[in-house]
């Protein structure tokens, strides 16, 4: 006699009967600060968790990725489940999690403790509820994506990797319903203006470095910029002066330029090379460009299997899609001709602030669709 075939909410019931490993999961990899570049004692955690579910292959690297294999059948395909491990906060912040009945609150848990620890209880998750897959699995626990990391832990990784995956999905925090599976193209810099000791006030002026950095940002402004394909300049952070009475001698602005254009990138950032030139020559103060990540423009379409299978899945979870482009780990594999598609987990408020949290009830109907993409790929057949 066929046994009877689980339906999505089914499954999302007996997820949500082994909230236990997935939060005790959460709670040890929010509660140890992996600041970009310093992702080791997250890895060692990570290890362990593989260990534990038995998985093949575990291993890490120079960089600090770490990574496991899920055998399936003999000669089906492979698909990579990928989670950053690094967050913005210093190992000096305080991460301690507060667990409530509704919500979980501690910084770094939407970007992207709570994806980490998605990934490493997915092992677990698939074996105890006997979850059906007909394809091999890798496990990535990837270190340096955000800021100057610059997607350096799975670019080392599927540059180095022999066995490359046919596809993958890039688990993040938030939010539930995200479906990234474009990048766009973007360039993230930093400018640094420095009034030198020597400088000539009688000649340019009592301006400070807020001064001159305030005339670049508004020269930035002004630059063109389309509105297709579109384009957006994001200026994500400015920092300058000590005091009230005293002009600041140093300013630095962080600043993303995104695009769905690759040649409209490399235009603004060409214009801002020649506003910092002109501003430099007129001030006489010193200002640094420094150039800290690029993004390629790609990705695939509405059309594909990948895609479809994961529409098809938010659907019947009864999840809004929020459909858009990104800059996750997505870019790697796309760079690499690597069908791959983002998925969050749950809806997050404040996150990336000392006031991060995220809804507790979501997080299961989350993993839930993760397990049901899997699942709808192996129905569906081939992976391309």
């Amino acid at each position: 006699m066929n046994k009877k075939k689980e339906t999505i909410q089914e499954l999302e019931q007996r997820v949500r009967s082994c909230q236990d490993i997935l939060l005790a999961n959460l709670v040890m990899m929010s509660e140890t600060p992996a600041p970009t570049f310093h992702e080791e004692n997250r890895v060692r955690f990570l290890l362990d968790r593989f260990r534990e579910a038995g998985l093949d292959y575990i291993s890490d690297d120079e960089v600090n990725n770490g990574l496991g294999f899920m055998p399936g059948p003999e000669g089906a395909p492979t698909v990579a489940l990928v989670a950053h491990l690094d967050t913005v906060f210093s190992d000096k912040d305080s991460h301690a999690l507060s667990l409530g009945s509704d919500r979980v609150k501690g910084i770094g848990i939407g970007d992207n403790s709570l994806g980490a620890a998605v990934l490493a209880s997915l092992p677990h998750l698939i074996q105890m509820l006997e979850i059906p897959l007909n394809v091999n699995l890798w496990f990535f626990g990837v270190s340096r994506s955000l800021g100057r990391g610059n997607l350096g832990g799975i670019r080392f990784l599927l540059d180095h990797l022999e066995q490359k995956p046919d596809q993958a999905i890039c688990i993040e925090g938030a939010p539930l319903g995200r479906l990234n599976y474009t990048s766009l193209a973007m360039m993230r810099g930093e400018i640094e203006v420095e009034v030198p000791d020597e400088y000539d006030f009688s000649r340019f002026g009592v301006m400070g470095a807020i001064v001159h950095m305030n005339d670049i940002i508004n020269r930035i402004l002004e630059i063109p910029r389309p509105s297709r394909p579109q384009t957006s300049v994001v200026f994500g952070s400015l920092h300058s002066g000590n005091s009230f009475h005293e002009l600041a001698r140093k300013a630095s602005l962080r600043f993303e330029v995104r695009s769905e254009s690759d040649d409209v990138v490399e235009m603004i950032e060409k214009r801002i090379g020649q506003i910092i030139e002109e501003v430099r020559a007129r001030s006489g103060v010193n200002i640094a460009l420094n150039k800290i990540a690029h993004r390629s423009h790609g990705g695939l379409d509405f059309s594909h299997n990948l895609v479809q299978s994961s529409q098809k899945v938010l659907e019947e979870l009864e999840i809004e899609a929020k459909i858009g482009p990104s800059m996750s780990e997505l870019a790697a594999f796309i760079s690499r001709d690597i069908p791959a598609i983002t998925l969050g987990i749950s809806n997050g408020h404040e996150i990336n602030t000392l006031e991060e949290e995220m809804e507790v009830d979501l997080i299961f109907k989350g993993i839930t669709q993760i397990l049901g993409v899997l699942q709808t790929l192996n129905v569906e057949g081939e992976l391309s």
